[in-house]
């Protein structure tokens, strides 16, 4: 069983920075792409940014691009979502997301195979 385990979230002023964590551990954890979405309250939950599991190529929503970065260790078993620039809409609860396939790291991630619980930030104007 796969447990992904998210940090770093909290309240900072737009303009500023945070990155997120997502440490992933479990008996089996090879060939999980990886990714992070969003959920503002009232909205459905949404996609942010995923990183390919063989090759670290990465993936972004339009909303985020040039602002945030996601990025992986070397061991693939943690996974950052470094954030710039923030804005007051990017207040929300961020979600990791673990899943064997690619297509899953979209939309609102429906059918991930794991999620952790989730880690809030607060971007305030």
């Amino acid at each position: 069983q796969v447990q992904l385990v998210e940090s770093g979230g909290g309240l900072v002023q737009a303009g500023g920075s945070l990155r997120l964590s997502c440490a992933a551990s479990g008996p089996i954890f090879s060939g999980y792409h990886m990714g992070w979405f969003r959920q503002a309250p009232g909205n459905e939950r949404e996609f942010v940014a995923a990183i390919r599991w063989y090759d670290s190529s990465t993936y972004y929503a339009d909303s985020v691009k040039g602002r945030f970065t996601i990025s992986r260790t070397n061991a693939k078993n943690t996974v950052y979502l470094q954030m710039n620039n923030l804005k007051p809409e990017d207040t929300a609860v961020y979600y990791c997301g673990a899943d064997l396939s690619l297509a899953t790291m979209s939309g609102p991630g429906r059918g991930m195979d794991y999620w952790g619980k989730g880690t809030l930030v607060t971007v305030s104007s």
